[in-house]
């Protein structure tokens, strides 16, 4: 929150026009998948397997907290969409690995700069939650 005795200049908080411009393209809802809370990480921690595969229990393992079902719907979804390829093994016990396509590995490379700018503003977001939450609202 900004104070209101405090001068701002609005023209360097909105940039400049040709900085602003941005062109919007529809989703598809594919933001919306990347946005899940567990879609990023399953994505990264199957970039970094071994042989570039994880049986289910191993990626389950690495990625932590989620629960068997939320692994389950986010493979699920990541497959649909061609982020991961689901390889099933007819053995006793049945067998099933993931590993991500090149559709998969294209989302993390597209979200490298994303990654970069968070690391670059980082500070300064804290800060201005700091500020924010510090406020007398």
């Amino acid at each position: 929150m900004i104070p209101l005795d405090e001068q701002i200049d609005a023209d360097t908080m909105r940039g400049s026009d040709i900085d602003r411009q941005i062109r919007l393209i529809p989703s598809n809802g594919v933001c919306s998948l990347l946005a899940d809370k567990w879609t990023v990480p399953v994505l990264w921690h199957l970039s970094r397997a071994e042989n570039y595969r994880y049986r289910f229990s191993e990626l389950k393992k690495e990625v932590g907290e989620i629960t068997q079902r939320m692994l389950t719907l986010t493979l699920r979804n990541l497959e649909r969409e061609g982020f991961v390829i689901r390889h099933y093994y007819p053995e006793v016990p049945p067998r099933v690995e993931y590993e991500l396509t090149e559709v998969g590995y294209g989302a993390l490379r597209a979200l490298e700069p994303f990654n970069s700018w968070i690391q670059d503003n980082l500070n300064d977001i804290k800060a201005n939650r700091q500020a924010y939450d510090q406020a007398e609202l």
